[in-house]
């Protein structure tokens, strides 16, 4: 393979990895009603899938070997922009916890670490059951459920996503996981 082509065609792969990648960034915010960043995403987005179709399209004839440049690009660009979103958890969540036995102590060890909980009573199928219901980050999920997990491991957890909230009220800033009380970390 030329050295030309081969550069070409890490030029076209790399663009469709980037470009795939703010397109399923892009589809996520529109979700989520971000539309401002849904505009941006897109418009960048379109510019580099342009350049990109017009240099394959272009020189197709004389470099076949750029198509498969082309799908690689493509494919890895759906990985990375399922990675990326996933790191940046963009958006809020309704967590809500049904606990049988733990709710109201469980509701106290998640408030010791700043997240704000309601608490509903219940009638499960085998008696009295406490509901907790609270909308958090979504990079604030895996701490909590960890909290969850520890203190009361028949609970069942419900994550729903949440498109829109009136307000969310975010845990104390600077509350590390280290200041939940003692006892829900030996569980």
């Amino acid at each position: 393979m030329e050295a030309g082509v081969l550069l070409t065609g890490i030029f076209v792969f790399a663009a469709r990895i980037v470009d795939v990648s703010m397109g399923t960034l892009r589809t996520i915010m529109a979700v989520q009603g971000r539309m401002l960043i849904t505009f941006c995403l897109g418009f960048v987005e379109v510019i580099i899938w342009i350049l990109v179709v017009g240099t394959v399209v272009s020189q197709i004839k004389e470099s076949p070997a750029l198509i498969l440049f082309y799908a690689l690009g493509f494919a890895c660009g759906n990985a990375c922009g399922i990675f990326v979103e996933a790191k940046l958890a963009l958006g809020n969540v309704a967590l809500k916890v049904i606990s049988a036995k733990e709710g109201t102590a469980l509701a106290d060890k998640l408030r010791a670490t700043g997240q704000p909980v309601t608490v509903f009573p219940g009638m499960g199928m085998q008696g009295p059951v406490e509901q907790l219901f609270m909308v958090c980050r979504r990079r604030d999920v895996s701490r909590l459920l960890t909290i969850v997990k520890n203190a009361d491991p028949n609970a069942m957890v419900i994550t729903e996503m949440v498109r829109d909230v009136n307000r969310v009220l975010h845990p104390i800033i600077g509350v590390p996981l280290t200041s939940v009380p003692p006892d829900t970390k030996e569980n």
